[in-house]
């Protein structure tokens, strides 16, 4: 994956969309350092608690050498204006190494700070997101969040409580709080607003910050937040064990596109437009059963055991004494990304959680998983430090803070049914939809899969909305997103645009006009 700067409208966003962030290209008030400000080096010698400062040093404008390779996909160092750049460890416990980093461009500060969110386990700073944050002219931060390790990999846990309340909350809050301080002294003034966008592990990062330090950010983005994370985990082991604890059952990942287009052959058109997407997948009931073989097994046709299989996918796992719902299901029109967690001797990123935090034994086999005292066992050791489902926001909305959501129908990864249900229960704590939607707001998108990607517009400049929100007072009432021809994202025009709606709200065809112009769209009931 690359990024190319253009003065295209549409190629500046390609940066966005890798970072799992929408940032457009926005008009920003430049600010000089003070009279106050320190030079870069002299940081060296800021005094900070349970704080060492190991770099403070300026840094050319061009491209930036990454310390060591970074693991993720994400957008070239390339391009840079010069920067200070001033790295640290904070040790809030004996057991806690919190690395983090700070840069701040050398000129044109926009006078804000942007925090950048991880991903999975989250084992090392993204430097390549603080990357797109400082063109943009914001001071921003990254942390490893407490470890070094891969996004899959929890084994960091092991016999260490405290690293994980680093990587529950301490360690993006320890970084927040030391960011702006260090901020304040380079430039002689603090930020004049904070903003938070991450995605996945960084969208539920986003929001245990408002929940737990709701003076921390004036503004969030939470995109497909993993916040309901021991039940998410579970999900997980649920999808793995459905293709695999028959034999029979498994289903070859060449099936997922039969099952794909089904689908759209059963529900496409039922919105009003044929266009390979649907606009509400929980109005799609379809059973994988039409597709069962009539004889033996076939490319274009599932076993009994696929078509159960696919069902139990479909409908999410469930506590087998109550009956419970533990967490969503995959949507119709997901089946592309199934192999999230379908895919592979056993999947590795939440058979991690089980495995270090929950039973302490690497060799624990997520075939074994209890879906009724194992999950109990699980949310009882997390007693709410992973866990981000706190619906009182009273404190964040109450200093105007803003809560923008949003997630993909498609995703394979974290059921998006998942962030409707965390918005219902804000909407309810916090007295009913018209007291939340000037504080909080969720846009489901159509066709997108996890963070990025997908057959429907996943281009959109979320960041642009936060900042005309908080800045402005304009809550948005839409967002427009694009695709591209081959669904990949480039300088050309896109091939599609469409409104995303604040929800309940869907985009409905107006009835005439080209159906891939947003502007044939409108925000609807129904």
């Amino acid at each position: 994956m690359s990024a190319v700067r253009s003065t295209t409208p549409w190629r500046a966003t390609l940066e966005t969309w890798l970072a799992f962030f929408a940032i457009a290209v926005a008009a920003c008030v430049f600010l000089a350092p003070s009279a106050g400000a320190a030079t870069c080096e002299s940081l060296a010698a800021l005094t900070l608690p349970d704080t060492t400062i190991t770099v403070a040093k300026s840094e050319p404008a061009g491209t930036f050498t990454l310390p060591k390779p970074f693991s993720m996909p994400g957008p070239p160092l390339d391009n840079l204006p010069a920067f200070c750049r001033v790295a640290g460890e904070i040790k809030p416990t004996k057991d806690s190494d919190i690395k983090f980093e700070v840069w701040m461009p050398a000129t044109d500060w926009n006078g804000k700070f942007m925090g950048e969110g991880n991903g999975g386990w989250s084992g090392e700073i993204w430097y390549p997101f603080m990357g797109v944050a400082l063109r943009r002219g914001y001071a921003t931060a990254s942390t490893d969040t407490g470890h070094e390790g891969s996004a899959g990999d929890a084994s960091f846990a092991l016999g260490h409580p405290e690293k994980v309340i680093d990587f529950g909350y301490r360690a993006v809050h320890e970084m927040t709080v030391k960011a702006k301080a260090i901020i304040a002294a380079y430039y002689g003034k603090e930020a004049r607003l904070a903003y938070w966008s991450g995605c996945s592990s960084g969208g539920k990062q986003g929001l245990k910050e408002v929940q737990r330090f709701p003076l921390d950010y004036d503004g969030v983005i939470a995109g497909a937040p993993a916040n309901f994370w021991t039940h998410l985990i579970a999900s997980g082991i649920w999808i793995a064990q459905a293709t695999r604890e028959n034999p029979a059952g498994y289903i070859p990942k060449e099936k997922y596109a039969v099952l794909h287009k089904a689908v759209l052959d059963a529900r496409d058109a039922a919105d009003g437009v044929k266009d390979g997407v649907l606009e509400d997948p929980t109005r799609c009931h379809f059973d994988p059963k039409q597709l069962q073989c009539t004889g033996a097994d076939g490319p274009n046709c599932l076993t009994s055991a696929q078509v159960e299989a696919a069902r139990k996918i479909y409908s999410g796992p469930r506590n087998p004494r109550t009956g419970e719902q533990i967490f969503p299901g995959n949507e119709p029109g997901s089946e592309l990304g199934w192999d999230f967690f379908a895919r592979g001797p056993e999947p590795p990123i939440v058979a991690s959680h089980f495995k270090y935090l929950v039973f302490k034994n690497p060799d624990w086999d997520y075939r074994t998983l209890n879906f009724d005292s194992d999950v109990a066992l699980a949310d009882k050791l997390d007693n709410g430090v992973l866990t981000a489902t706190d619906a009182d926001l009273k404190e964040f909305f109450a200093h105007g803070g803003k809560l923008l959501l949003y997630h993909g129908w498609t995703d394979a990864g974290i059921a998006p049914q998942n962030s409707i249900n965390y918005y219902d229960s804000v909407v309810g704590a916090m007295g009913g939809a018209e007291k939340v939607k000037n504080s909080m707001r969720l846009f489901m998108a159509p066709g997108m899969n996890h963070c990025f990607g997908g057959d429907g517009p996943f281009v959109f400049d979320t960041f642009t909305v936060l900042e005309q929100w908080v800045e402005k007072g304009k809550a948005p009432d839409q967002i427009i997103a694009a695709h591209f021809a081959g669904g990949g994202v480039s300088s050309a025009k896109p091939d599609r645009t469409r409104p995303l709606c604040p929800y309940p709200l869907v985009a409905k065809y107006k009835g005439s006009g080209s159906t891939d112009d947003a502007a044939n769209f409108v925000c609807s009931q129904e």
